[in-house]
């Protein structure tokens, strides 16, 4: 991506952001390959296995809690694809802040900031647990609470690591694969929760504004 396109995009991404009690002064965002993910950022998080952006939009589901859907979107560019890593409330991480394996994470949808979320319900396609977007800035619970699971021997959450995200409450891991919606369009797929460790439950960070880590020169 051109310095200008990047800076045009951290620019947008982070005014649109609203980080709340976050400083996004504090450091300028950089975008690199193979990088360190913190705290702060706003990125796409990559289904290994199908290659779709974890995605939501304001449509709910049609079953199960009536909560805004989530979905795995095959396109790279589509800025509901957005998440903005968060901690959670009562932990000392900052913005800029290294995420190591075993921490529990928030991440919430840029455009209509509600929480990645997920429960009991059933899931529309598979009948697994559904995983949704709920509350707001003002809003949370733990619902919203995911682990962060770094395959192989990583302490340190890098953009070019296999991960897993652990759901805290049900202990279902964020899934997704390859049952399409009919009604939604663009080929968007189902992410659901499945508490079985398997290949569809790996992702990666891909596109977005990485804030460096702190300290960093």
């Amino acid at each position: 991506m051109a310095a200008a396109s990047l800076l045009a995009l951290a620019a947008a991404l982070l005014l649109g952001a609203g980080f709340g009690g976050f400083d996004t002064g504090a450091a300028a965002p950089v975008e690199t390959e193979g990088g360190e993910v913190t705290y702060g950022s706003v990125i796409k998080l990559m289904h290994e296995k199908t290659k779709h952006r974890l995605h939501s939009h304001d449509v709910p589901y049609g079953s199960g809690s009536g909560q805004q859907s989530v979905t795995g979107f095959p396109e790279g560019d589509d800025s509901n694809s957005y998440w903005i890593i968060r901690p959670t409330p009562d932990s000392s991480y900052k913005q800029g802040d290294a995420i190591e394996t075993g921490s529990i994470i928030k991440l919430q949808h840029m455009k209509t900031r509600r929480w990645l979320h997920s429960h009991l319900h059933a899931s529309p396609l598979s009948g697994n647990l559904e995983v949704s977007c709920f509350g707001g800035d003002e809003l949370s619970d733990t619902g919203d609470y995911w682990r962060l699971e770094i395959e192989g021997s990583g302490k340190v959450w890098k953009r070019d690591q296999k991960i897993r995200l652990r759901h805290i409450d049900t202990g279902g891991y964020l899934h997704s694969h390859n049952k399409k919606y009919n009604r939604l369009g663009g080929g968007q797929q189902e992410v659901c929760g499945v508490r079985e460790k398997k290949a569809d439950n790996i992702w990666l960070a891909a596109e977005g504004v990485y804030l460096p880590v702190n300290g960093s020169k």
